[in-house]
């Protein structure tokens, strides 16, 4: 059993064309998301997938490791499954990394390809933080002013997912009745889940809600949520050059993660 992290990077993003190469505090964002996944103890190799060839060439540039994957990709894990399904064996584990989320902590991307190296009855598991009151607070705020970004989840006593949504689920009639769990957007498939999740259509829960990951519970595809913490990093997620500026901010007040 391997453990292969993939990067999806498109160029043409409608938003921020070129996003993967734009440069962090003087390093390529794809960059920086490869070496926090070259950092995570159970990852035994890292591949950027891409339907360019100049992030191609870039990433070969900094000595790493890109595949080619069709343009007709409509999504990131799409894209991931394309980039080791020539290779994977169904008991391999395949991470599912953002992008764009270049202070992901290599701990967290951890949490996940860990937990799948160490049960190989898990099928797909992805991590989640508890929120204090004061992040709580914020995402609430955040909720109200029309911000559609942060999804929560809920799980069962044996951590198995039992829903994620955009909105702050559970909704609280007591103030400490249960605490609010934000999802962090990275996944660990079994490679065979991750064929099969593929081949899936789209139900009408995750239409709703936008999000690929409720396509596995509504087919019963049970998600095992792992628990980490960002040990005081502040995380980011990069959807324009002014996200770049504020990811480059965050790194000169708390320095490299790797």
């Amino acid at each position: 059993m391997s453990v292969i992290a993939v990067i999806p990077a498109r160029y043409g993003s409608t938003r921020f064309p070129g996003k993967p190469l734009h440069e962090i505090a003087g390093v390529a964002m794809v960059e920086r998301v490869r070496r926090l996944a070259a950092a995570a103890p159970s990852v035994s190799r890292v591949l950027v997938a891409t339907d360019d060839a100049r992030i191609a060439n870039a990433v070969a540039g900094f000595g790493g490791e890109a595949v080619m994957t069709p343009e007709s990709c409509r999504n990131g894990t799409e894209r991931v499954y394309e980039a080791v399904k020539a290779f994977a064996g169904p008991e391999d584990v395949i991470v599912n990394l953002q992008g764009d989320a270049p202070l992901t902590p290599p701990w967290v991307i951890e949490a996940a390809a860990g937990a799948m190296a160490a049960d190989p009855s898990l099928q797909l598991a992805t991590p989640a933080v508890a929120l204090d009151e004061t992040a709580l607070a914020l995402l609430r705020a955040a909720k109200a002013a029309g911000e559609v970004g942060g999804t929560s989840v809920v799980f069962d006593h044996a951590m198995n997912a039992l829903y994620f949504s955009k909105a702050i689920i559970p909704f609280r009639r007591e103030t400490d009745a249960a605490r609010i769990y934000k999802h962090i957007g990275l996944y660990a498939y079994r490679f065979a889940a991750l064929e099969r999740l593929v081949g899936l259509e789209p139900g009408p829960l995750e239409l709703a809600e936008s999000l690929e990951q409720l396509r596995a519970l509504e087919n019963g595809m049970p998600i095992r949520v792992v628990l980490t913490d960002y040990r005081g990093r502040t995380p980011c997620s990069v959807d324009s050059p002014r996200d770049a500026e504020v990811a480059a901010q965050i790194i000169a007040a708390e320095g490299e993660l790797v």
